[in-house]
């Protein structure tokens, strides 16, 4: 198994993080960092296991949070884990290929 050396999370990830983070402190004060602690931890299953998460594509993954009705969908490349989407799982499936664009 490779070894993975850092984690990378596209700009529109983030985006799509703190409008949740936001959502979810607006629902309850505390949730979103909850749910941003959720998210967190489900990177750290993907960095210690990377290969094992439900393949997208040949190249793409996704591996769901525990808590939440969020997936991290994420590619490794040559080391690195690169963080395309941090979505929802309601939002239409293939929503994360437009943020490799």
């Amino acid at each position: 198994m490779e070894k993975i050396t850092g984690i990378v999370v596209l700009d529109s990830a983030e985006s799509e993080l703190l409008d949740a983070i936001t959502w979810y402190n607006e629902q309850s004060e505390g949730l979103g960092f909850e749910f941003a602690a959720e998210v967190a931890h489900t990177i750290e299953r993907i960095a210690d296991n990377p290969s094992a998460w439900t393949l997208l594509s040949t190249r793409t993954r996704r591996c769901r949070t525990n808590r939440f009705p969020f997936s991290i969908i994420y590619q490794i490349r040559t080391g690195t884990i690169l963080i395309v989407s941090i979505m929802h799982m309601k939002r239409e499936p293939n929503s994360w290929r437009n943020n490799l664009h």
